[in-house]
C-alpha cells in the first residue's frame, strides 16, 4: 500500500513530544507500507538539511517542498514563524503540489501528521480528490488541551478558552466524519473520539512510543551536574501547561521539600524555558534552554517530573523517563491514558504536599525506587515500542485497503 505521510511540522532532533510522535510514526509506518514523505519548510537551513537527511532514510520518496518568498526580508520571516501552521493549511501552491504528487505517484492514503492542526488542509484536499483515503492522526484531544485550562484562567483570557475550544471542538465532529481513519494515542482519547463518530470503528489506536533502541547507551553526565535532583522537561511558553507544571513545583513543592532535601537541585529543562524561567535559576535550580537532547540531564536524574494541571494524550516524559530507568512523579492528569499503576510503577500525587512526600519517598528508599523503575521501563518497553506502534499501523492499513 502507498502511504503519502505529511506533515506541517518536521524536526531532527525531536524537540518535544509531538516531534518524536512524528518521527516515531515515519519509523512504524516505513516497516509496513511503502512509505513516501513531504513536508514544507520556509528556507533552506542546516536544521532543514539535518533532519532530510535523518527521514529521508526511512521513505521511498522523501520531498521537501521550499517556501519561494525573500528570505532576506526580516518582517516576512517573522510572519512566518508565527503564522507558519497556518500557512502550511492554507497555501494555494502547497495543496497543488500534494494533489499533483497524489495524482503522478497513484498513492493511496494520505496520513496526516499532526491531524490535530491540519483540518483545514484535509477538508480542501478531499474537496479535491473526494476519494482518497485520509488518516487524521491526532497527538491528543486538541479541544480538551485548550478547555482543560478554563479552571485556571480568569477574565479575557477565560473567555477566549472558551471559543477556541467549542471551535475545535466543531472541528473534531467535522473531521471524525470525512477521514477514513482518525487515530487516538490512548483508550481515553479514542472514547472521546468514538462518542462524536457516526461510525466509531473508523477510530484507531495509534501510540505514542518510543524507539528503544535510542536509549540504550546511557550519556555521560553534563559538566557540573549535582545529585540529589528533580527534573522536569517539555517546552514553554506563556499560559502553557508546563509554565504552569513549573511554577507550581517553583513556588509550592520546593519549599515543602526543602524542609528535609535543603540541598536538592531542580533542573527546568527544554524549549524556551530559559526565556520563561532563566530569571529563576540559581544555585539550587538549573535552567537549561533548548537541547539537542534531555538524555544527559534526564538519565543522571534522581526523580522524573510529570506536574501537569491540564494537558491532553499520553506524556513522553513518562515514556522518556521509564526507558532512562528513572523513577517518575506525576500528578493523575499527567499520567493519563498509560495502564500505569500508583505504586507499581510510578507515583501519583495531586496536591504540593503529597507531591513532596512522594518525591522524598523515592529519595529515602533506593529499593523502592528501583521497583518502580524496572516495572515501569518493562511495562513501557513491552507496550510503548515501535514494533508495538507498527502492528497498530497495519491494523489501520488492512482496514483502509478493505474499505
Amino acid at each position: 500500500m502507498k502511504v503519502l505521510f505529511t506533515t506541517p511540522i518536521l524536526e531532527h532532533p525531536a524537540a518535544g513530544g509531538p516531534q518524536l510522535r512524528i518521527e516515531n510514526s515515519i519509523k512504524a509506518l516505513s516497516n509496513v507500507c511503502e512509505l513516501d514523505i513531504c513536508h514544507r519548510a520556509y528556507a533552506p537551513s542546516n536544521q532543514v538539511a539535518n533532519t532530510d537527511a535523518y527521514f529521508s532514510k526511512f521513505a521511498r520518496n522523501y520531498i521537501t517542498y521550499f517556501d519561494q518568498s525573500p528570505q532576506h526580508n526580516r518582517i516576512a520571516r517573522l510572519f512566518k514563524r508565527i503564522f507558519g501552521r497556518l500557512l502550511h493549511q492554507q497555501n494555494p501552491k502547497y495543496l497543488r503540489e500534494l494533489v499533483r504528487y497524489i495524482m503522478v505517484n497513484d498513492i493511496d492514503v494520505v496520513w496526516f501528521g499532526y491531524g490535530n492542526i491540519s483540518f483545514p488542509l484535509i477538508m480542501t484536499l478531499k474537496k479535491r480528490l473526494p476519494n482518497i483515503k485520509v488518516v487524521c492522526d491526532t497527538d491528543s484531544v486538541w479541544s480538551r488541551f485548550i478547555l482543560r485550562e478554563l479552571p485556571y484562567a480568569e477574565g479575557p483570557r477565560r473567555q477566549q478558552i472558551q471559543i477556541d475550544g467549542k471551535k475545535k471542538q466543531n472541528e473534531e465532529e467535522e473531521w471524525v466524519e470525512l477521514c477514513e481513519v482518525t487515530t487516538a494515542v490512548s483508550e481515553v482519547d479514542a472514547a472521546y473520539y468514538r462518542s462524536i463518530a457516526s461510525h466509531p470503528e473508523r477510530i484507531y489506536l495509534f501510540s505514542n512510543v518510543i524507539d528503544v533502541t535510542s536509549y540504550k547507551i546511557v550519556p555521560a553526565r553534563p559538566e557540573g551536574f549535582v545529585n540529589p535532583c528533580i527534573f522536569l522537561a517539555g517546552s514553554y511558553g506563556p499560559n502553557s501547561a508546563m509554565n504552569m507544571a513549573a511554577k507550581w513545583v517553583l513556588d509550592e513543592v520546593l519549599p515543602i521539600l526543602y524542609e528535609s532535601y535543603s540541598n536538592i537541585h531542580f533542573y527546568i529543562v527544554g524549549r524556551n524555558s530559559d526565556s520563561q524561567f532563566g530569571d529563576r535559576a540559581g544555585p539550587g535550580i538549573t535552567v537549561t534552554g533548548t537541547l539537542d537532547s534531555v538524555l544527559p540531564f534526564l538519565c543522571h536524574s534522581n526523580v522524573a517530573l510529570v506536574p501537569l494541571k491540564f494537558e491532553s494524550g499520553t506524556r513522553f516524559k513518562i515514556l522518556e523517563a521509564a526507558a532512562c530507568n528513572v523513577p517518575i512523579v506525576s500528578t493523575t492528569l499527567g499520567a493519563e491514558g498509560i495502564p500505569v499503576i500508583d505504586g507499581e510503577h510510578l507515583l501519583i500525587a495531586d496536591t504540593a504536599d503529597e507531591f513532596a512526600s512522594a518525591i522524598r519517598r523515592i529519595l529515602d528508599d533506593q529499593v523502592f525506587a528501583k521497583f518502580l523503575s524496572d516495572n515501569c521501563f518493562k511495562l513501557v518497553t513491552e507496550n510503548n515500542s515501535i514494533e508495538a506502534l507498527s502492528i497498530e499501523a497495519v491494523q489501520i492499513l488492512e482496514l483502509l485497503e478493505n474499505a
